[in-house]
């Protein structure tokens, strides 16, 4: 069969740019599309190809003027989805092959795709979902098909999300990601700091704590899943002489004996990388001496969600973690020479005295790179379920992280003007 995978185009819309024209808050979305290049790799029995439009804006009508898809795959997240719903349309008029949409956003709120121009919603990874649907496709079944974490779509009626969060086995971890199928996009994939090529590799899928406002736990029902060792040292060998790799996990260090185990694996192996990894700081304090291994493996820098400085508003999301322990793990990692970039939330609800506040932590705080969103109340998270009645914008183009969804408690202009200005401030000696 022919199978066209589809990474949506940078389409996220910005407030502050819209109203006020401050342009520097505006986000765009960089990096291959892992979660279709795994998809692929399970399905290279078929006639496969990738279309990524982040990086190629006009690749879908070049490639569809030369093939009929049979099967059309689409993924996104929660600001492109209305996007994806464009590019439904755009297909089936086109040839009218069979739609299938997954990602995040499906999985965390898969009424929003029950449309007549998609046929299924995939919740969960996915990958063997997937395939499994491809083969019944092929052999001529096209009805009452059912398989776990799939919802045929029923325009006009209530769908519900299945009873289903993806295990080990939908990992598929024997068939590697289809990387060659985004050759000719890899001069897109740089981290730009650097100027130098980046390839992303899945670890581990999931995340078992509870923050309010992560839409993580959607994708596998708050299980932390992890790839062979074996499996990831083949995923990095693949892509070949890309120098930093990018772990993409929600956390790689999840499991500690593991992660030691694997970057003992990664030294045996003399790959000779760079690699980038997300962390807990709580992690950070309790295994300083993992985290030199790390280093000494290749480790240059880690993302830590540090949301908030105040232990009230940590634990207002639902962050198991204290400001103290943040602070800590700072030290730590500017002692082991680990380029730190730190994630922190600010609230619509924030005055002046809270940018302020925020602003002095940054300065006092050696971070090298903070990235400061807006807390956003993505569908399906409890956040969501906490603040729907608040919301004042439901148009998810706007879901971006950096626009406010919710009422700003200043004078609109004003929120964005501080949150511009502590951008530009805690960026001015930024380094990764």
């Amino acid at each position: 069969m022919n199978i066209l995978l589809i990474n949506p185009p940078n389409c996220g819309r910005s407030i502050p740019e819209e109203r006020y024209g401050i342009v520097s808050l505006k986000q765009i979305f960089r990096g291959e599309p892992l979660a279709l290049e795994e998809l692929a790799g399970n399905l290279l029995q078929h006639n496969v190809h990738i279309v990524d439009l982040k990086a190629n804006p006009a690749g879908l009508d070049e490639i569809l003027s030369g093939l009929r898809p049979d099967i059309v795959g689409i993924t996104g997240v929660t600001c492109e989805a209305n996007s994806m719903l464009k590019i439904a349309s755009q297909v089936k008029k086109h040839c009218a092959p069979i739609v299938v949409v997954g990602g995040i956003q499906a999985s965390n709120d898969p009424g929003f795709f029950n449309h007549q121009d998609v046929d299924f919603i995939v919740v969960g990874l996915g990958k063997k979902t997937f395939a499994d649907l491809a083969a019944l496709l092929e052999a001529g079944q096209y009805h009452d098909i059912i398989l776990p974490g799939l919802i045929p779509t029923r325009p006009g009626q209530v769908i519900q999300r299945p009873l289903f969060c993806s295990s080990v086995g939908d990992l598929v971890e024997d068939k590697p990601p289809a990387y060659e199928l985004v050759k000719k996009y890899r001069s897109h994939y740089v981290l730009e700091k650097l100027g130098v090529n980046m390839g992303f590799v899945a670890s581990a899928c999931g995340c078992t704590h509870r923050c309010s406002f992560c839409c993580i736990t959607g994708q596998t029902g708050g299980k932390y899943l992890t790839k062979s060792i074996d499996a990831v040292v083949r995923d990095i060998k693949l892509l070949g002489d890309i120098p930093v790799i990018r772990l993409v996990d929600a956390n790689t260090f999840g499991d500690i004996e593991r992660a030691k185990n694997l970057c003992r694996a990664l030294v045996r192996s003399e790959l000779k990388k760079q690699y980038l990894a997300d962390i807990r700081s709580d992690t950070v304090v309790r295994h300083p001496e993992m985290l030199r291994e790390w280093k000494e493996a290749g480790l240059r820098a880690v993302i830590i969600g540090f949301e908030e400085t105040s232990d009230e508003s940590l634990s207002a999301m639902n962050k198991a973690n204290k400001s103290s322990i943040n602070t800590e793990a700072i030290s730590i990692l500017n002692d082991l020479g680990i380029t730190i970039v730190g994630d922190f939330i600010i609230s619509p609800d924030y005055d002046e005295g809270d940018f302020e506040r925020l602003g002095i932590y940054l300065d006092q705080n050696r971070i090298d790179l903070p990235m400061i969103t807006v807390m956003t109340p993505l569908p399906g998270t409890p956040l969501y379920q906490q603040q729907k009645n608040r919301i004042v914008n439901h148009n998810l183009d706007y879901y971006t992280l950096t626009n406010a969804v919710t009422k700003t408690r200043l004078n609109e202009k004003l929120f964005y003007t501080l949150y511009a200005e502590l951008i530009s401030s805690s960026h001015k000696n930024a380094r990764i």
